[in-house]
């Protein structure tokens, strides 16, 4: 087996190259401060509506990391009733939705709160409600016990499994994650960012739990990169970046987890993931800036509070072809009444009828899907 990084003597005494990593901390903390003070000068409502966007994000892409596709709706319904937002065409989530949404909103809006062992297994406890994974029954809101074998991270089918890491065992996790919970809540002179790095990769290098590791360790980065900026408003996703990059982070993960300890290479990784997430934060802001131009164009416009509801909907990224049927669905009226509010707003040029016809009829929003 391959000698890992918490079997080596000088474990866990993490070290990297200050300079090699001064140039790219100093962009990231430039693009994030930039990025702070654009939003605060967007005004209150579109900060909501950016946050909103952004955590929808971040937790749609933080599961999916893991294999695990969430339902956007749902997503989105719960993070807004948690930030105290009406949203349009709000639904009833889950248990295993609204467990990833508490555990990402707790480790953000709360980040001037220490971390402790209670907390961690409380978010982990929300992650896995029905005590499986999957069919798998597994120890939930505790640390793991190795009772089925050691803690290994495995690709391929069965029989030709590849072993890519093998955790510490579980004798040692009270120890263990004793010596990472008092340093995540120490302060130094280490930088926040540096410190969220870093608390990534020890936090999931110890993978204390029998799954969820990752989505716990990418948690944790949120709270000390929440911390950094001294705000609980999330604009951008580091999750959403990492997986964009998966194969990369997993590779990086491997490599250091099979190295030294000295970090540079996952330390200069992560802040160039980072670096890239602010990049991409242009598409999030595109969207709330979009609604934002859409409803000051109709300023002047009378909306009753069902045509609000379902342009709305259509702004928030409608799946398929809205047609007259949907309409009367979702705006929970009569088909002749669809009708009418269809009818009214492309009058107002507010939509515009799609080619086709008959019961194929479908209708977007103009100059905006049209």
């Amino acid at each position: 087996m391959s000698r890992y990084i918490h079997a080596l003597p000088e474990w866990p005494r993490f070290y990297w190259n200050q300079e090699a990593l001064a140039a790219p901390l100093a962009a990231v903390r430039h693009k994030q401060g930039r990025l702070l003070g654009y939003m605060e000068a967007l005004g209150f409502t579109l900060r909501k509506e950016a946050e909103l966007e952004t955590l929808t994000l971040d937790v749609l892409k933080s599961s999916e990391i893991e294999g695990e596709k969430l339902n956007a709706g749902q997503v989105r319904s719960s993070i807004a009733r948690r930030l105290g937002m009406e949203i349009a065409g709000a639904v009833p989530a889950d248990r295993d939705v609204e467990g990833v949404v508490e555990m990402m909103l707790d480790a953000t809006q709360h980040f001037d709160k220490p971390l402790t062992k209670e907390r961690l297994l409380g978010w982990h406890a929300a992650l896995f409600p029905t005590g499986r994974s999957g069919l798998r029954k597994i120890t939930v809101g505790a640390w793991r016990t190795d009772a089925e074998g050691p803690m290994q991270v495995v690709s391929g089918p069965a029989g030709k499994e590849k072993v890519h890491y093998e955790a510490p065992t579980a004798a040692f996790l009270d120890r263990e994650m004793s010596r990472f919970i008092e340093w995540a809540n120490e302060t130094d002179s280490t930088d926040l960012v540096l410190r969220s790095a870093l608390a990534h990769l020890w936090s999931v290098t110890i993978h204390p739990f029998d799954d969820g590791n990752g989505r716990i360790a990418r948690a944790i980065a949120d709270w000390l990169l929440a911390r950094s900026e001294n705000s609980a408003q999330r604009f951008y996703s580091m999750s959403a970046q990492i997986r964009q990059e998966r194969k990369a982070y997993y590779d990086v993960l491997e490599r250091t987890q099979k190295g030294t300890l000295d970090i540079t290479p996952w330390m200069e990784w992560f802040l160039g993931c980072l670096d890239r997430a602010f990049d991409r934060t242009e598409t999030t802001l595109a969207t709330v800036l979009r609604k934002a131009r859409f409803w000051e164009r109709l300023a002047g416009t009378a909306i009753n509070e069902r045509q609000r509801l379902v342009l709305n909907r259509m702004l928030d990224g409608f799946e398929g072809k809205l047609t007259s049927t949907k309409w009367a669905k979702i705006g929970n009226c009569s088909h002749d009444t669809a009708l009418r509010d269809i009818q009214y707003l492309i009058e107002k040029d507010v939509l515009v009828k799609n080619a086709g016809g008959g019961r194929s009829t479908s209708y977007s929003l103009k100059g905006i899907d049209g």
